[in-house]
């Protein structure tokens, strides 16, 4: 149950403990367990993805071209995949990779080839996409900038919490997965 948009006026948004209590209160039997889980998780995404938006404003780069450098990147050197393997890594339909690769490419992010980085094998009919220098070094700096800042934000837990709240989520997100048949992120 979603709460009303808060000004700043109003103070701090309701603990979830409260707003499970009000809702028990106003519809005894309405289930409200888990008011109290999914309520914080829904702020903490809120900050988290607020947090990371301004992160990527400063330094010049959209949460799409992100993750399309970030996938390629992550496959190691020559920092080239297919455009399939990108599909498949970043689980987004086929239609938004090209969308995806086309403005990169025209931002000069990365290239375009019938066939691998560094072979003259053109017998292949996939089209391969790699990092540019300009691409690397983006990618470079906007992961360091981001997941400093967002280590930054967790540092108040220890490592034993962590550890213990990675595990949690993990086997929340596996149930909810399964539960509601949503994609595998």
């Amino acid at each position: 149950m979603a709460e009303e948009p808060r000004t700043p006026e109003s103070g701090p948004p309701s603990s979830a403990a409260e707003i499970a209590a009000a809702w028990r209160r106003e519809q005894p039997g309405v289930p409200t367990e888990s008011i109290e889980v999914v309520t914080p998780i829904w702020r903490l995404g809120k900050l988290f993805a607020d947090d990371r938006a301004r992160a990527l404003r400063a330094a010049g780069i959209d949460a799409a071209t992100l993750d399309l450098l970030s996938v390629i990147r992550r496959a190691g050197p020559p920092y080239a995949l297919t455009t399939r393997e990108i599909t498949r890594r970043a689980l987004v339909t086929a239609g938004a990779i090209s969308q995806r690769v086309a403005r990169a490419e025209g931002q000069g992010l990365v290239e375009r080839a019938t066939h691998p980085p560094n072979t003259e094998d053109t017998g292949l009919r996939a089209v391969w996409v790699s990092l540019t220098d300009a691409g690397h070094a983006l990618i470079e700096r906007s992961v360091s900038e981001v997941l400093t800042r967002e280590a930054a934000l967790v540092n108040g837990l220890t490592e034993p919490e962590r550890r213990s709240l990675i595990t949690l989520l993990d086997k929340l997100t596996h149930q909810v997965r399964e539960r509601t048949d949503g994609p595998a992120r």
